[in-house]
């Protein structure tokens, strides 16, 4: 087992790694930039470096800087969170190359699954179902316009170098597919410094469901069941759940089953998401696959109670499964809490906190690196925390969630909490009835 690891990320998620690195006996070591020198992982690490200014290019992007803070401090893993160099095939390889074990899958499976051309002609190979497409990018806008023809429109045009949203445009009528492609090329090259765009048939009214799966490193792959994201703003989660209000034991078995082949199509070590495409008759389609923890694996954390950090941690030592292919026995549900005005398009609202209670009590969870004081730099993405509650039953699970929400005080910033509590009163979320276009027509009271 490892004796040191090195957190190559912030916030919360930094301090959810250091949390169960301390449980399993090993040391820590944050790194910082100068944005967030108060931050609460640098204050619970065993050891703090600074890598930086606040620009991430400057600091959490910066691979030289990591390596020097890893090297100093003789830590012998870095565990990369989500984001940043998370999924980033360079990054985990030159931590192979200076003998510092990447806690997370091989450059060659980053490779595979990071570039989403490559990953769709990954999973026609392996049998699992993708949305239907063109072969290859686009070359020009009379490629688009004739593959839009013959995949039938509405068609998505989208970033191969991808995630977030962007570089992506949905076109419906041929005399709009110009501009789609121009603009869609645009935003991937400022995004990815990759302009590369390809097309699929667009999925109508659908529900964007994910499987969670772990793999050894001997050969070993199970899956973890599925959530549900499909309450979204702009391809960016909102709230996630498990198990699916959507979902059947036929489907999840067939997803499931789907989901492992696909990890053991590339031999996957490590924690990782196969996502999909669910339409409106229940044919799901892969979309891609995220080779990294996520944000939301805390809901299926405690639909199973499984340690998916420690289990990543174990699985990069060598050890193992221990997990296997489970059914939810709870249901949970995620508010991601962000620094943002939801009465004002969703605008981030960095600053000072100034008070701040956390709710608690039976079924209620919280991830979060905030606290009374703590200054909220705009650097970085808005997401403060993350309020997961859990119950017997979903509509348990949200009246757990609305109490929840409602002892969540935080002063100083605007948050997205007026906004949750709202959407857990509403009938249609109530109900489960809902794609991922539900907040389209969603409108602050």
């Amino acid at each position: 087992m490892f004796k040191k690891i090195l957190i190559a990320n912030r916030g919360e998620i930094a301090l959810r790694v250091i949390r169960t690195c301390k449980e399993m006996g090993i040391k820590t070591v944050a790194v910082y930039s100068t944005a967030d020198k108060d931050s609460l992982h640098v204050k619970f690490a065993d050891e703090a470096v600074c890598i930086g200014k606040p620009a991430s290019s400057e600091s959490y992007l910066n691979m030289a800087h990591i390596m020097a803070a890893a090297e100093i401090t003789n830590a012998d893993a870095i565990h990369p969170g989500y984001g940043f160099l998370a999924e980033n095939a360079k990054f985990a390889k030159i931590c192979g190359d200076h003998g510092i074990k990447f806690i997370g899958p091989t450059p060659d499976m980053i490779n595979a699954m990071g570039d989403k051309i490559t990953a769709k002609q990954t999973m026609i190979n392996a049998g699992v179902p993708v949305v239907p497409g063109v072969e290859g990018l686009l070359e020009s806008v009379e490629h688009a316009k004739s593959a839009a023809k013959e995949v039938g429109y509405p068609v998505i045009l989208k970033a191969t170098a991808g995630g977030g949203g962007k570089g992506m445009r949905v076109v419906w009528h041929e005399e709009e597919i110009e501009k789609a492609y121009e603009n869609a090329k645009t935003e991937a090259a400022a995004s990815f410094k990759n302009d590369g765009i390809y097309m699929e048939k667009f999925v109508e009214e659908p529900r964007h469901i994910e499987i969670q799966i772990v793999g050894d490193q001997h050969g070993q792959v199970c899956h973890l069941s599925e959530r549900d994201c499909s309450i979204q703003r702009r391809h960016q989660k909102l709230v996630e759940e498990s198990p699916s209000p959507f979902m059947t034991p036929e489907l999840r078995e067939a997803m499931g089953n789907a989901a492992i082949k696909a990890a053991a199509s590339i031999n996957y070590e490590g924690v990782g998401t196969i996502e999909f495409l669910v339409d409106k008759h229940r044919n799901f389609y892969f979309m891609e696959m995220n080779t990294r923890i996520q944000v939301e694996h805390c809901v299926t954390e405690e639909v199973i109670n499984y340690d998916l950090i420690k289990e990543q941690i174990m699985i990069a030592a060598g050890d193992k499964l221990t997990g296997k292919n489970y059914i939810p026995v709870m249901h949970a549900i995620e508010c991601r809490i962000n620094a943002e005005d939801p009465y004002n398009d969703f605008r981030p609202s960095p600053g000072k906190i100034t008070v701040l209670h956390q709710p608690g009590g039976h079924g209620v969870r919280v991830d979060s690196h905030a606290y009374a004081g703590y200054v909220i730099p705009p650097y970085y993405d808005s997401m403060i925390g993350k309020l997961i509650a859990v119950a017997q039953t979903r509509q348990e699970a949200i009246d757990t969630m609305s109490r929840a929400l409602s002892e969540y005080v935080i002063e100083g910033v605007k948050t997205t909490i007026p906004f949750h509590l709202q959407l857990m009163k509403h009938p249609d979320f109530r109900s489960g009835n809902f794609t991922t276009k539900f907040l389209e027509g969603f409108t602050m009271q």
